[in-house]
């Protein structure tokens, strides 16, 4: 359950407004999903987080925007967060993710966590050959 309810006229802020007019431009859908409903309470912070997650994930840059979304869900997946593994693996299948790849980025997602959790426990030294500090 959420911790505070959105505004159901919260477009009638012109900050918020500008901002959900942007993610439709943006998504090309009139779609609004409700991190965006949620945040809007505060203009600061939607147009703050808006601004980055429309630079990293939407604008183009050298990463395949299907492995942008799969990056995602594999955070969202350690961050134990619900939200962001629905929204983004819909994203991603939007962009083709099929099923076998999305068995294959959780299996890679367990087997990080696993291992992960060897390292730390044992507090494994770093090899001198993957510190750049030495190199």
């Amino acid at each position: 359950m959420s911790t505070r309810k959105p505004d159901p006229n919260i477009e009638n802020n012109p900050r918020v407004k500008a901002v959900f007019d942007d993610i439709r431009k943006t998504r090309k859908s009139d779609f609004i999903n409700n991190m965006w409903l949620y945040v809007a309470f505060d203009e600061d912070l939607l147009e703050r987080t808006w601004a980055d997650v429309k630079r990293v994930m939407a604008e183009p840059s050298t990463i395949d925007p299907l492995v942008k979304e799969m990056i995602y869900i594999a955070v969202s997946i350690a961050n134990s967060c619900s939200y962001c593994v629905h929204s983004h693996t819909a994203a991603a299948r939007a962009k083709g993710m099929d099923d076998s790849q999305y068995a294959e980025l959780v299996k890679i997602v367990s087997l990080a966590a696993r291992t992960n959790h060897i390292a730390n426990g044992l507090q494994i030294p770093v090899d001198d050959v993957f510190d750049s500090d030495k190199n």
